[in-house]
C-alpha cells in the first residue's frame, strides 16, 4: 500500500485555505493548473511509497514511539511558494518548524528501522501543496497572492499514517483518495 506520514490541519484552517484557494483559482491561467482537493491538504512528514502490508504494524509501532518523543507544537499556514519552476504551488507554514522538522526526521527514521526502503534523505521543507502543473508555469502571481495569507495557529498533537490511492479511472481531474491508517498522539500522552 502507498503510505506517508503527515500532519493534518484542523477543519477550520482547511476552510480558511479553501477560501484563499478559491481566490487563486480566479487568477489568469489558473485553469491550466491541477488544483489539489481539500482532502489532499496535508503536510507530508515522510513519504514511504509502496509498503508491504506485513511491515505496516512495525511501522505503526515505530511511528507511535516517534510521536511520543515529540511534544505537541504550534503551527499556522502562512504565505506560499513553489517547487520545480512552478510545477508545484504550496502554502507555507510558520510556528515551531524546528519541532516539525524533528518529527519529519523521526518519521523517516521509523520507516528505515521498520524495514521500509527510503529514498535519499532531503532537508525537510514544511509545505502543503495546493496545485501542480505538468509543465513549468509562472506562479509568481499565485505566490504573491498567498503572501498575505495566514491561518490561525493551532496545536499539532498527532502524527497520522496516511494511505493514498491514486486515480485509476482516467477521468480528468480525478483526485487521489486518502485514508488515515493510524493516528498517534504526540508527547507523553502518545
Amino acid at each position: 500500500m502507498r503510505l506517508f506520514a503527515a500532519v493534518l490541519p484542523p477543519e477550520d484552517v482547511v476552510r480558511d485555505l479553501a477560501v484563499e484557494v478559491g481566490r487563486l483559482r480566479k487568477l489568469p491561467g489558473a485553469d491550466g493548473m491541477r488544483w489539489t482537493g481539500r482532502a489532499g491538504w496535508h503536510f507530508t512528514l515522510a513519504f514511504y511509497g509502496e509498503v508491504d502490508e506485513e511491515l505496516v504494524p512495525e511501522l505503526t509501532d515505530r511511528l507511535a514511539r516517534a510521536a511520543s518523543r515529540t511534544e505537541p507544537f504550534g503551527l499556522a499556514l502562512c504565505g506560499g511558494g513553489q517547487f520545480g519552476r512552478g510545477r508545484a504551488l504550496w502554502a507555507g507554514a510558520e510556528g515551531d518548524l524546528r519541532t516539525m522538522r524533528l518529527l519529519a526526521e523521526r518519521s523517516e527514521a521509523a520507516a528505515r528501522k521498520a524495514g521500509v526502503a527510503m529514498d535519499d534523505h532531503r532537508r525537510y521543507k514544511a509545505h502543503l501543496t495546493v496545485a501542480r502543473s505538468r509543465e513549468s508555469v509562472d506562479v509568481r502571481p499565485y505566490v504573491d497572492a498567498l503572501h498575505g495569507f495566514r491561518s490561525r495557529t493551532w496545536t499539532v498533537d498527532e502524527l497520522v499514517l496516511v494511505r493514498s490511492r491514486l486515480p485509476r479511472s482516467g477521468v480528468p481531474g480525478e483526485q487521489p483518495r486518502y485514508e488515515a491508517v493510524a493516528r498517534r498522539a504526540l508527547g507523553a500522552a502518545g
